[in-house]
């Protein structure tokens, strides 16, 4: 089982977020026990991102968003990054 952390930036763009979107909350705490269970699963479509944020990982929480992560697998930590629309979070 994975260890995922906030951090206090993250926690602030999450509020942001949810004010704007409170009906993807729910959506938001599935991904996040899916992700604690295993990150590699398919259905939270993970993948690896290139250039200036080469090294982080991505999930969709739906079509139009995306959360951004750092993914330290010896560690077994998922550091949660970024929560926005696709444009906003691969800026």
């Amino acid at each position: 089982m994975y260890v995922i952390i906030t951090p206090q930036q993250f926690l602030r763009l999450a509020r942001k977020f949810f004010k704007q979107h409170p009906d993807l909350k729910p959506r938001f705490a599935t991904l996040l026990v899916e992700l604690q269970n295993d990150p590699y699963q398919p259905n939270l479509k993970l993948h690896a991102l290139t250039g200036k944020l080469g090294g982080c990982y991505a999930i969709s929480l739906t079509y139009s968003y995306r959360i951004t992560l750092t993914l330290m697998v010896t560690e077994q930590e998922i550091i949660l990054l970024d929560i926005g629309s696709h444009d906003e979070v691969y800026r």
